[in-house]
């Protein structure tokens, strides 16, 4: 995400799902690669604790430091992975960075086999950790079909140097995957798994064997055994791989003991491709596509997968048995498990990471972000409004790939809420048939519009569906109030749009006219049913039977703007008079907005030959123009001002350094210079926005005098988002994360039965008398708590102590 470089506020949007989360050592953390920064967060009520900042680019890994034992729970350190080419050592309680290792490649992956704070064996100062790290070599033409641009590298993290030469080069940067033993380190590259021993003591470079096993796919997905000499690897078809007994020859001390059985029959080797060094290869096949991630249960009994059909597999390794957990509703992208035995997380597509109660897998908290893009049909991807803001309560309303509204709090950086707005099931590998087009709200937020299309079959059976919502007593809570089927016969809605301060709403159509839609609720005349309350249709207009291409409302609501095509025609919203007609534009118009207090009128056309015009309401004549490809628009409420995101032309290099292809330009309507511009990246399918600023979330040093009333907004392609003053070069510090986002640090620690099994109900001695009971074999826990699968208990250091707590009787001690 690329700031503006003047006046930047607050920044947010970034995705938690760009690679894998960690789990602290006691597992009350989990640490989240969130853009530049690492995202600490509280496992027991999934709420912001802090933030690690010191990287200038993407977090790419994140290694905790573990400790065993008591002083688990104080562990708080962990190593950190960015394209900004350092490794970064934290304090993450503090947070505190400590020190940095400069690399000077962008690292994309990061290992730490063996790493640990506690002291060697025999006591002294631990050994010293080695990352291994998989950067990207920039000075290689990346369009050579043969280029190597993946490197391998080792780094000693104690001496900041890097040790002996590269283990591997690869065509692009490959993930890194340790096994928990640290012994053995994996990639994935096309259709080989390479695997590497590391020494265990006395770590020399030289001593690094490899070994390579061989698919007939691309393999998606690996992982290794927590004990045995296993691992399993997923590929792009759904197929799932285990290779058993790998690297006997190769990683064998004595390898001449296996000469013998070098070159042994296939037969003695079921499912071992080639002279691949592995005892035995099996496959399992459920998923219909690319297998995402793979990871073994902590006793080593189950294996997890998991991918495009948002089910959780948990595969039975002596048996091949499995089970599912269903209907997460969104792609899976990586799983792991918890040092407290009882918690694992599942990072979906969306951008949401769901804490899994284990082991029956139910989701008992959830960290959702903004959600990104998705894959839009093409004939729907001119109509440009994925976005929609609730300006009084600094909310963005976007569209998502499961058919519902989330509204998303820009200035705390957290969901407030989803609106389901179709009625059916989305299953991730199903084709797409319905598509939320667009989407609209109220100046004050108390309405919404939808419009969904449901996409014919064959050209039969296509359908428009207008529907408009009531906001509840809860900013970004809608309750639907209207439904219209086919609200312009078989045409398709251009734009939807409300009138200020007033309950209408205008859509056109591309079918040649607009409609006026008006609330009005029930009433029940005299010898007459009762009406129901709702939006209707008021009233009906056209122009030359054109196109109707874009519509809005002047800012006091007297005016209707709505485009036919390449002119503007001004409409009386209350008679549906047509005023007046103005324009003529080279292509058709696609965006109209009122500027300030509606003085000026300001056009956006695309095409072949783009413009964006201001018009002056007062003489009804174009006042200034520019020939630029503008994707959004955005009107200050107070004032005169207007901000416009310009995307870079095809044919031109005009500010396209560091991969800037977008401009911000703020606007006088009265003059054409602009009065400020910034440099963006990801401009294309971005969005601006005022919004009013809220006093509340600046630094005590500024006043609400010196607060700036307005802010703007620009989201990015990727749904990140940057808040700032446009009005001011001047920077004003806000609170990070909001007001309420952020969980304490402190948290009450669980000791015994209540760690396992959750508090008691409170006993109340007054209440009735408790009736006798007669004990069964159903009421005597202890005589099947150790019977089941091993999934599904606690290690035994946990589950014996609480069996022999339940049979001690606690008194209280006095002392005289």
């Amino acid at each position: 995400m690329e700031e503006p470089t003047a006046a930047a506020i607050l920044t947010g949007g970034r995705s938690l799902v760009s690679s894998p989360p960690t789990f602290s050592s006691d597992g009350k953390k989990l640490l989240v690669c969130t853009g530049s920064t690492v995202s600490v967060f509280s496992t027991s009520t999934s709420m912001l604790v802090t933030e690690l900042e010191g990287h200038a680019a993407r977090v790419t890994s994140v290694v905790v430091v573990p400790m065993a034992g008591p002083a688990a729970k104080f562990s708080s350190f962990c190593w950190t992975s960015s394209l900004d080419g350092t490794i970064a050592y934290w304090d993450f309680s503090a947070p505190e960075l400590i020190r940095k290792v400069e690399v000077g490649l962008p690292i994309f992956s990061m290992v730490i086999p063996h790493i640990s704070n506690s002291e060697a064996e025999g006591g002294g100062k631990p050994p010293d950790p080695y990352a291994f790290i998989s950067v990207e070599v920039a000075n290689k033409p990346g369009d050579q079909k043969k280029s190597l641009r993946g490197q391998i590298k080792i780094y000693n993290l104690t001496t900041s140097m890097p040790v002996g030469g590269l283990m591997a080069e690869t065509r692009k940067p490959e993930v890194l995957v340790v096994s928990k033993s640290g012994e053995y380190i994996g990639i994935k590259n096309k259709r080989k798994l390479h695997i590497w021993k590391v020494p265990v003591k006395h770590f020399r470079h030289t001593d690094i064997k490899k070994i390579k096993l061989h698919h007939t796919k691309n393999i998606s997905a690996l992982v290794f055994h927590p004990f045995e000499r296993m691992v399993a690897g997923g590929d792009v078809t759904g197929r799932i791989l285990i290779w058993r007994g790998f690297g006997k020859q190769r990683f064998s001390e004595s390898t001449h003991q296996f000469n013998t059985i070098k070159h042994r029959d296939e037969e003695e080797r079921p499912g071992v491709r080639g002279h691949d060094d592995a005892d035995i290869s099996s496959t399992w096949h459920w998923h219909s596509a690319e297998v995402k991630f793979l990871s073994f249960s902590s006793d080593g009994a189950y294996l997890y997968s998991g991918g495009r059909e948002g089910v959780i597999v948990v595969w039975q390794l002596d048996t091949g048995k499995k089970r599912f957990l269903p209907r997460i509703g969104s792609p899976l992208l990586y799983f792991a498990h918890s040092p407290d035995p009882s918690l694992s997380y599942v990072s979906c597509a969306d951008n949401q990471i769901h804490l899994l109660k284990m082991p029956s897998m139910d989701i008992s908290k959830s960290i959702s972000g903004i959600k990104l893009p998705f894959s839009f049909p093409e004939m729907y991807e001119g109509l440009r409004s994925e976005f929609a803001f609730d300006h009084g309560a600094g909310l963005v309303a976007l569209r998502t790939e499961t058919f519902c509204v989330q509204f998303f709090s820009l200035f705390d950086d957290v969901e407030i809420s989803q609106v389901q707005v179709c009625e059916r099931n989305y299953q991730p590998v199903d084709d797409v048939m319905v598509v939320l087009a667009l989407l609209a709200l109220s100046v004050d937020g108390s309405n919404m519009g939808t419009v969904e299309v449901k996409l014919p079959e064959e050209g039969i059976g296509g359908l428009v569906c207008l529907k408009f919502w009531t906001r509840g007593p809860q900013a970004g809570h809608y309750s639907l109030s209207t439904v219209i089927y086919e609200p312009h016969s078989n045409a398709g809605i251009s734009a939807l749009a409300f009138r200020p301060n007033h309950n209408m709403a205008v859509t056109s159509s591309y079918g040649g006219d607009f409609k006026i839609w008006v609330y009005k609720s029930g009433m029940q005349q005299k010898y007459q049913k009762f009406l129901k309350s709702g939006w209707r249709c008021q009233s009906v207009g056209s122009y030359r039977k054109r196109p109707m291409t874009a519509a809005a409302f002047s800012a006091d609501g007297s005016v209707l703007a709505v485009a036919a095509e390449s002119v503007v025609t001004l409409w009386d919203p209350d008679s549906n008079i047509l005023v007046t007609v103005i324009g003529e534009t080279y292509m058709p118009i696609v965006k109209l907005s009122f500027s300030g207090n509606s003085e000026y009128l300001v056009t956006v056309s695309q095409g072949s030959k783009p413009q964006v015009a201001v018009w002056d309401m007062m003489r009804l004549s174009m006042s200034w123009s520019y020939r630029l490809l503008v994707e959004a628009v955005a009107c200050a409420e107070d004032g005169s001002l207007f901000a416009i995101l310009v995307l870079k032309p095809a044919s031109s290099n005009k500010f396209s350094f560091q991969d800037q292809d977008g401009l911000i330009l703020l606007f006088d309507v009265g003059n054409p210079d602009p009065t400020a511009t910034w440099l963006v990246k990801k401009a294309k399918g971005g969005a601006l926005a005022f919004l009013k600023s809220d006093t509340s979330l600046h630094d005590e040093k500024v006043t609400k005098e010196k607060a700036p009333s307005e802010m703007l907004v620009f989201i990015n392609s990727e749904h990140e988002y940057v808040i700032f003053d446009p009005f001011s070069n001047k920077v004003h510090q806000m609170r990070k994360g909001g007001r309420s986002t952020h969980a304490s640090d402190e948290e009450t620690e669980l000791y015994g039965y209540t760690a396992l099994y959750g508090e008691l109900p409170k006993f109340n001695p007054k209440s009735d008398r408790v009736p006798a009971i007669s004990f069964t074999p159903l009421d005597r826990p202890w005589e099947t708590i150790f019977n089941g699968s091993s999934h599904a208990l606690p290690p035994l250091t946990k589950l014996c102590a609480a069996f022999l707590a339940s049979l001690l009787e606690r008194r209280s001690s006095t002392t005289e």
